[in-house]
């Protein structure tokens, strides 16, 4: 009899567990994140900051999120660290930046009005160790319509790094499954 009623126990132990795992994810410090980096620049009194993943997949799907788990820190005025997770597995291979805005209208999405800050650091997603197209954006990126985001790359498997600002090179891009310094200028 002991043992059946500790059988019958068990699930009852068991469930705090198991509600604990199905919560909202914890606010982490920004370099726990998948991708971290310092944000500089006067964004004005109390801005409602936030990061969006956007970007365009192949063939030439717009993507714009701001959903994924993230966190803004204020250092001083005119300094935040930042961090944010990014997908597994986004819907289309592609190539992405993040940006960093102000949600000034609070609907969690980076909409055209709104101040907007970004560096010259592509995320390339790929399915498969490839050489990817040249990729131009789409005119849903107002800043840079029809300017091309990436020239034809050898990428690896997952995310890569691409810093346009750089020549092409064995290291660039580059393969990252953690990607830290990735620092925006507004």
């Amino acid at each position: 009899m002991k043992g059946r009623l500790s059988l019958y126990l068990l699930p009852l132990l068991l469930l705090p567990l198991v509600l604990a795992a199905c919560g909202d994810k914890d606010v982490l410090q920004p370099e726990q994140y998948d991708l971290s980096g310092t944000l500089h620049g006067d964004w004005g009194t109390n801005p409602s900051l936030r990061l969006a993943l956007v970007g365009t997949g192949i063939p030439n799907v717009f993507t714009n999120d701001s959903t994924y788990a993230q966190n803004v820190v204020k250092v001083n005025d005119t300094t935040r660290r930042f961090g944010l997770d990014l997908p597994r597995f986004p819907n289309l291979a592609g190539v992405y930046q993040v940006i960093a805005f102000d949600d000034r209208n609070n609907n969690a999405k980076y909409d055209v009005s709104e101040p907007v800050a970004r560096n010259r650091l592509w995320l390339i997603y790929s399915p498969a160790d490839a050489t990817t197209p040249a990729v131009n954006l789409p005119a849903e990126f107002p800043w840079a319509a029809g300017e091309e985001a990436i020239p034809e790359l050898n990428v690896k498997s997952g995310w890569n790094v691409y810093n346009r600002a750089e020549k092409i090179s064995p290291t660039n891009p580059r393969s990252a499954e953690k990607i830290t310094g990735y620092d925006i200028y507004h």
